[in-house]
């Protein structure tokens, strides 16, 4: 049975995550199934890193984080890191080129990057200035969830709403159909939105059960069908032990 670390392309290199619905998840479960160092952190403001992770934080300025890091990461297999505090509970984010730094100095086998926000909502689409994605990603997971299928496109569960309306050709206070997560997905000003040169896998996530499942494979082989930039699709659910539920194939 594959793995979803194998299915995301995530044993080596930087694996960036992008979209809504899952960012963080996907990648603290990366984390958490590599057996080699790995690095983790954000091109944007996040959240305090859950103690679940189980990471050795290293939270500096940015004068000191790359030495911080890389003296960190010759004691610690796992290091969650970030800059000081931009606001309460959130810390902040680091330049791409600061990253690229780090993982040469610090010689992790994978660096995790969450590298735009959404807000805890399950769709988005980025802006002109998302997502900060640093050119030396190797792979890039954009995500979203099976659960916004059906739900009217709201600020209750959408970020960037008149992007997505721009992008994918939904409408404000209509359901959100498998066409426009596959649009979405598919789109160079949506999902493939400055993923470079990088491998592409897109995760589908919060397939808990089987609606959500059937929602979620067709959107993703309308997905397949609109690009020839990603060959397969990720479904996935946290409820599970194993959270990779099927991979959808061109």
């Amino acid at each position: 049975m594959s793995e979803l670390i194998d299915v995301l392309n995530a044993r080596t290199g930087t694996v960036c995550a992008v979209g809504a619905g899952g960012k963080k998840t996907t990648l603290y479960h990366l984390a958490g199934v590599h057996s080699e160092r790995v690095g983790i952190t954000s091109t944007v403001p996040l959240a305090h890193f859950p103690r679940a992770l189980n990471a050795h934080e290293v939270i500096a300025g940015p004068g000191e984080i790359v030495d911080r890091v890389t003296e960190a990461a010759s004691k610690h297999r796992v290091i969650a890191f970030a800059l000081s505090d931009v606001k309460k509970g959130r810390y902040g984010g680091l330049e791409p080129q600061t990253i690229a730094k780090i993982q040469a100095s610090a010689g992790f086998d994978l660096v995790l990057v969450k590298a735009d926000g959404a807000r805890m909502r399950w769709i988005k689409a980025p802006q002109d200035e998302e997502p900060l994605i640093p050119e030396h990603a190797t792979t890039v997971v954009p995500v979203v969830s099976a659960k916004a299928i059906g739900r009217p496109l709201s600020a209750d569960i959408a970020h960037r709403i008149e992007r997505i309306e721009a992008v994918t050709g939904a409408e404000r206070g209509k359901p959100i159909t498998p066409e426009h997560v596959a649009r979405l997905l598919a789109s160079e000003s949506g999902a493939l939105k400055n993923v470079g040169t990088a491998k592409v896998v897109p995760v589908i996530n919060m397939v808990d059960d089987d609606d959500l499942e059937s929602a979620a494979v067709e959107a993703a082989r309308l997905a397949l069908n609109l690009t020839d930039r990603f060959k397969h699709v990720a479904l996935t659910s946290g409820h599970r032990p194993d959270p990779l539920v099927r991979i959808v194939e061109s």
